[in-house]
């Protein structure tokens, strides 16, 4: 009877918590509640950290460098894409990068950023590829809990940025992501081409450094606000969890960073920051 009671409580917060959803994303895919995207981040987290390696265990790693080919490069492509549709939709046509609340109307220019954002939100389902590929080329060495942590992390966050708040300047850290997967899905693909192509990864060492200042860029866009005299942003719990999400990385990334290039213990073969991947 008490787990009767609680479950109808909670259901009942659910549907008054949920009346607040933006109502521009009335029956798109994967938004009518956070449970498809949790149930496939959970079956994500078992098959890379469980199922995947034991499949894999007594098998031969699978040769997927003509489907990493493509599909590094064709990431970049999309994250060029969506790079150019964040800035369309508001960061170079109007926004301060300071106080930007959500537009919630139906203007061509806020709907452009809604799409934007949903693309930007299913792009982190397709990056879960990454993970797999590890565990088939049985590369499990790299499926550390920074690289899942921060693959699972950012659809199941981004999912609650979709439905609340698209748009804004909670969408900042996703215009600095794209860039930065840019150049890390570049590095990637041209790892992938062979032990040919390596000559021209000279930069590859900057990578980390990269990472660094995109962290560090999303963290004091995002800590300004706490300095604002008045900010109406309609979301401010997103507010403290994108600085909470900023800082925690800074810190992963800046430990990965000592331990690799200040003491020395980098991984054989390829430099590789804290998601990349030996092609």
């Amino acid at each position: 009877m008490a787990f009767s009671n609680l479950t109808s409580k909670a259901v009942l917060l659910y549907d008054e918590w949920i009346k607040d959803a933006d109502p521009r994303l009335e029956g798109w895919p994967l938004m009518s509640s956070p449970f498809p995207t949790t149930f496939i981040i959970g079956i994500y987290i078992y098959f890379v950290t469980s199922l995947g390696p034991k499949l894999m265990e007594n098998k031969k790693p699978f040769d997927l460098r003509q489907i990493m080919t493509f599909y590094n490069f064709s990431v970049v492509v999309l994250s060029l894409y969506m790079t150019y549709e964040f800035l369309m939709s508001g960061w170079a046509t109007g926004y301060s990068f300071r106080c930007d609340i959500v537009d919630y109307s139906r203007s061509p220019t806020a709907l452009r950023m809604v799409r934007t954002c949903w693309l930007y939100f299913f792009s982190k389902f397709i990056e879960l590829l990454d993970t797999i590929f590890f565990v088939l080329r049985k590369k499990n060495n790299q499926v550390t809990f920074l690289h899942v942590f921060h693959h699972s992390i950012m659809p199941w966050t981004w999912w609650f940025g979709v439905k609340f708040a698209a748009g804004g300047l909670g969408t900042f850290h996703a215009l600095l992501n794209c860039i930065v997967h840019v150049v890390m899905y570049t590095y990637y693909g041209i790892c992938s081409l062979g032990p040919a192509y390596h000559k021209y990864l000279w930069w590859k060492k900057y990578l980390t450094t990269i990472q660094l200042v995109q962290f560090t860029l999303i963290t004091a866009h995002i800590g300004q606000i706490y300095i604002m005299d008045d900010c109406p942003y309609q979301y401010p719990i997103f507010m403290f969890i994108i600085w909470l999400y900023g800082s925690m990385f800074l810190v992963l990334f800046l430990h990965f960073w000592y331990h690799a290039y200040t003491k020395g213990q980098r991984l054989p073969k390829m430099a590789r920051n804290g998601i990349s991947k030996d092609q």
